[in-house]
């Protein structure tokens, strides 16, 4: 069905090619009849509804739509213009594989009484699953499709969109794009206002003609807010906090950079001839940076130079090596390294020396960082056959299994700086190693043992929180998601 315009100054033929979502549809069992009318003047629809849901297995809603292919972002307002209902009566931006009940789908559904989150069906006849948004309607939601990755986006009046969650939800690259409205009452018909509605669309991009999209965020754990401190079509990783709480530092390119955790652009930190990987850090005082990485295209070393740059100065001959830790008082560097074929844990004195190993279990060991205190190092090891969290006392002994709650592969445990609490990136169980562009969260956890929660859904893995990366304050964290977006 074509929708219908309000026309006052156009004819009804021309402010029907006005409406970008031009055609709506029941979808699933309906009880009464919807409808929606576009106002070329507004630049809003007004799409009445009924339907008992969207959600489980199967869906029931009015939903205004047109067939795009490839990469497109829906942002808009929503509002209520009939008052009650059901509080969980819905609304939002859909992305749609077909028309049928069942389908896959991804949608931003903003309820009556003002949750906000992410649904999706990854295959037909699947359970529905959300993601929500620590942020109440009214608000301004943006949903958007790069490849299989969804992501969305919320925004209170008048303030920046913040992230709020990304999954992987695979869908024809030919699909229905539009705005859905569900009553949660098969026998009641509810109207919701879409205003400012914008779309975007950027087309079909195959694998190959996709870049990385890095996104630098802040997270709050108090809150769950995120914020975006620095977005850019380039590759950048890992990012560390100061000890003064002033200045994030990352590598992108082989290189180090810092940026103001207030605001602004980043800038170079010379490190010399040594190109530079995801594993970095500052030491407790704040003055010397301790970086990993290779010259000449060998393998990954560990330097230590002064913050604001410098000649580096090697501290692990050996090779591959790569830092994780700094103990408290400053004298230790922890670090994951291969000898003889067996990836296990060291420490080494921060000027160099005799290197000390601390794990020796087959099957890889990595990422360990000191606790608060300097008395435990967490790692994460495959030991069990699944990669987990596990803890030991700073000389080696009493090695034991941290991860609780489901089985999740866990990597980089980084405690906050008040030893309270641990957060780290967890992968699907089936994922085998840390690899980039997976759907990943990031779990917080209570250092005295309690089972974690999620705090972050993101699309990420390698470089999103590889290092050490909470605020001296112990309130926030910093982390990098992403996206593959057409190359432009």
């Amino acid at each position: 069905m074509r929708i219908l315009c309000l026309a006052v100054l156009a004819a009804a033929s021309a402010c029907a090619q006005s409406a970008f979502f031009d055609q709506h549809d029941e979808v699933g069992a309906i009880g009464i009849k919807g409808e929606t009318v576009f106002d070329p003047r507004a630049n809003s629809y007004r799409i009445a509804a009924s339907g008992a849901n969207i959600w489980a297995n199967t869906d029931a809603f009015h939903y205004a739509w047109k067939q795009v292919s490839g990469d497109i972002t829906i942002t808009t307002s929503i509002g209520w213009e009939t008052p009650g209902g059901n509080p969980h009566k819905k609304a939002g931006p859909m992305l749609r594989a077909t028309l049928g009940a069942d389908s896959p789908h991804a949608s931003v559904m903003v309820h009556a009484d003002g949750l906000i989150s992410l649904q999706y069906r990854r295959e037909k006849g699947g359970p529905t699953l959300e993601v929500r948004s620590v942020l109440k309607a009214p608000a301004r939601v943006r949903l958007a499709r790069h490849g299989d990755v969804i992501s969305y986006e919320v925004a209170r009046d008048g303030e920046p969109f913040q992230p709020a969650g990304a999954v992987i939800v695979a869908m024809p690259e030919t699909l229905h794009a539009g705005l859905a409205v569900c009553s949660h009452n098969n026998e009641e018909k509810q109207t919701a206002l879409f205003t400012g509605v914008a779309v975007e669309l950027d087309g079909v991009a195959p694998a190959k003609e996709r870049v990385v999209e890095s996104t630098l965020e802040i997270v709050d754990i108090r809150s769950g807010e995120r914020r975006i401190l620095h977005r850019a079509i380039q590759h950048f990783e890992a990012p560390n906090w100061t000890p003064d709480g002033s200045t994030l530092i990352f590598n992108g390119g082989g290189k180090i950079y810092r940026i103001p955790v207030a605001g602004g652009a980043p800038e170079l930190i010379p490190t010399g001839e040594v190109r530079c990987n995801n594993d970095h850090g500052i030491s407790p005082d704040g003055k010397t940076l301790v970086i990993s990485g290779s010259i000449n295209r060998g393998q990954s070393q560990i330097f230590t130079l002064p913050m604001t740059g410098g000649e580096p100065k090697l501290i692990t001959p050996r090779m591959p090596s790569y830092w994780h830790g700094w103990s408290p008082d400053g004298k230790t560097l922890a670090y994951c390294a291969s000898r003889d074929g067996e990836y296990d844990i060291y420490t080494i004195p921060v000027d160099g020396g005799e290197e000390t190993r601390l794990t020796t279990a087959k099957g890889l060991d990595d990422g360990p960082e000191y606790s608060p205190d300097g008395k435990m190092i967490y790692f994460n090891s495959v030991r069990s056959g699944l990669m987990r969290i596990w803890g030991m006392n700073a000389d080696g002994t009493d090695q034991r299994m941290i991860s609780q709650g489901p089985e999740t592969a866990d990597w980089f445990a980084h405690f906050s700086p008040d030893g309270k609490w641990i957060a780290y990136v967890a992968y699907d169980k089936s994922v085998e190693g840390h690899p980039p562009n997976k759907e990943v969260t990031i779990q917080l956890a209570q250092a005295s043992g309690a089972s974690p929660r999620t705090l972050v859904t993101l699309f990420g893995g390698q470089g999103t929180m590889n290092v050490p990366s909470w605020s001296p304050d112990s309130t926030k964290f910093a982390f990098v998601s992403y996206r593959l977006v057409k190359k432009r």
